[in-house]
């Protein structure tokens, strides 16, 4: 008993020791240090173990931010400047927390802060940002284009506008871009019109937002194409094959049930019953599918480089059943059957988009396949 009340009271003081960030200055945390002597101090002023810790841990978080400052600007480091501001916005950051602290303000009333040091690496580090740009740029490929628009676009991060990075952005968004044309052949059936152009338009509205417009890869309906005089890198065509709809298939199957069943007479006799019926059982089933052609073209030098059929199909299926005899020589799911209408067929639209749902799947699934490599 006496060990469990110690150990109640000793329990407070170890999280107590822990919260106040002692752990972590002994293994050289100064920033995780400081801000957890910080917190304590808010709700306990007074708190030996934070202010000791802020004490000692404070001047030894501002020299080593110092020295890792001079250590990354000598170095050779890419982009070390980033490195730089990092540093400096934790150490403005341990600044902050002490002077919304009263009790911390009391014993650092004047915090290291990097205030213009700050904006001249801001200056530095979207500089090396632009001239990495630059740099790409002049290699004149896609691939480097697109990798010029990432360090052009950082540079604009760190100063909003700097120098011409917007321009520059747009040029190299516009070398870096691939345009693909989506054609699609309309079926040449009006019953089947409207459900061809559904699907080629889901496809359409599928890719473009996978690939939204501030991507690399941007794509356009031949009429688009057409406005915007656009000379594309790809094309893709897709057309319907072999596509059969709405072919009625009906078959009736007939069958003679017999059931024995034990009925009671008294609470200890029973005597054997048999029932019989005969169930016609009716099946319709519609049998739709087909196949469409998908093919990517290199429009350049006019070179194939994807040509695919998709095949797809739908069975629809509706039971149904009658029964002449006694109701008792049916199963229960015999007679749900008995329960069923015949319905009227699908609207040939309607199996026209089923059978295309598979087709629909495997194609995204393809030209995402292909065209996620030029985002």
């Amino acid at each position: 008993m006496k060990k469990t009340y110690l150990l109640v009271l000793l329990l407070p003081l170890v999280l107590f020791s822990c919260s106040s960030g002692k752990k972590a200055l002994q293994r050289g945390d100064y920033y995780q240090a400081i801000s957890k002597a910080v917190e304590r101090l808010k709700s306990n002023p007074t708190n030996d173990n934070a202010l000791k810790v802020l004490k000692e841990g404070y001047p030894m978080a501002v020299e080593w931010s110092q020295e890792e400052i001079d250590l990354t600007l000598t170095s050779n480091e890419a982009f070390k400047w980033e490195r730089t501001i990092s540093v400096m916005k934790r150490v403005n950051a341990m600044s902050d927390r002490i002077r919304s602290t009263p009790a911390a303000r009391k014993i650092f009333p004047d915090p290291k802060t990097y205030t213009s040091e700050l904006n001249m690496a801001y200056e530095k580090a979207a500089e090396d940002r632009y001239q990495a740009g630059l740099h790409f740029m002049e290699q004149e490929t896609r691939e480097s284009a697109r990798t010029a628009y990432t360090h052009f676009d950082r540079a604009d991060q760190w100063i909003q506008g700097y120098k011409d990075t917007h321009e520059k952005m747009a040029i190299a968004k516009e070398l870096a871009t691939v345009n693909v044309v989506v054609e699609a052949v309309t079926v040449r059936t009006k019953v089947y019109e409207l459900s061809s152009e559904f699907f080629y338009n889901q496809v359409f509205e599928y890719l473009n937002n996978q690939y939204p417009s501030h991507g690399f890869v941007n794509f356009f309906s031949p009429k688009q194409a057409e406005n915007f005089e656009l000379n594309p890198d790809f094309v893709v065509r897709m057309e319907f094959y072999d596509f059969s709809v709405g072919n009625l298939v009906r078959s009736e199957k007939e069958e003679s049930l017999t059931k024995k069943v034990k009925v009671p007479l008294t609470d200890s006799t029973f005597v054997n019953k048999t029932y019989h019926a005969k169930l016609k059982t009716y099946t319709d089933e519609v049998i739709s599918g087909g196949r469409l052609n998908y093919r990517i073209v290199d429009f350049q030098n006019d070179k194939l480089l994807r040509d695919n059929l998709i095949p797809g199909n739908f069975n629809w299926v509706n039971q149904y059943a009658i029964f002449a005899g006694d109701e008792q020589a049916l199963s229960d799911a015999q007679f749900a059957l008995t329960q069923q209408k015949a319905v009227p067929l699908p609207p040939h639209q309607d199996l026209f988009i089923e059978f295309t749902r598979p087709i629909y799947n495997q194609l995204t699934n393809e030209l995402n396949s292909f065209f996620r490599r030029y985002r």
